[in-house]
């Protein structure tokens, strides 16, 4: 099995320290290195049902967030891409769910070697739940986890 460097990106300023220091990582110890973007779907449990009256106000919500996610995982891909210019075996994924759950998942991966992060990735659109990620992987992960501001 194969171990990899992940780095979770979001295509904000916080997620730039993390990218560059997964980058040395990877470049140090040869391995492969994977961006992760986490789209949000748990949203419509945050939300709740009965948070607007008006028929369709939810869905349109819904929508919105949607949209504003995929532009983000595309920003954060595009972010990715520049800083692993001229870094072999690199690639970036987009995976769906609730970012601390997927987050942990990779830092229990046995293939992942350390997960670099910032304490404040996701957050831009994300959940205030989001807020705890840094405890959850602290006190949840089995592979290293390197924390950036």
């Amino acid at each position: 099995m194969m171990k990899q460097i992940v780095v979770a990106v979001d295509g904000s300023d916080v997620s730039a320290a993390a990218i560059e220091q997964a980058v040395t990582l990877a470049r140090q110890r040869h391995l492969t290195l994977t961006g992760v973007f986490v789209i949000d779907g748990n949203w419509p449990d945050y939300i709740g049902n009965d948070w607007q009256s008006a028929k369709g106000a939810r869905q349109g919500f819904l929508d919105y967030i949607l949209k504003e996610q995929e532009q983000q995982a595309q920003a954060a891909q595009t972010q990715f891409q520049h800083a692993v210019a001229q870094l072999p075996n690199s690639h970036f994924s987009v995976m769906a769910g609730d970012p601390t759950e997927v987050l942990t998942g990779i830092a229990c991966g046995a293939d992942t070697e350390v997960l670099v992060t910032s304490k404040r990735v996701f957050q831009v659109s994300g959940r205030p739940s989001l807020k705890g990620l840094a405890k959850t992987l602290v006190n949840k992960a089995t592979q290293p986890v390197l924390f950036t501001p």
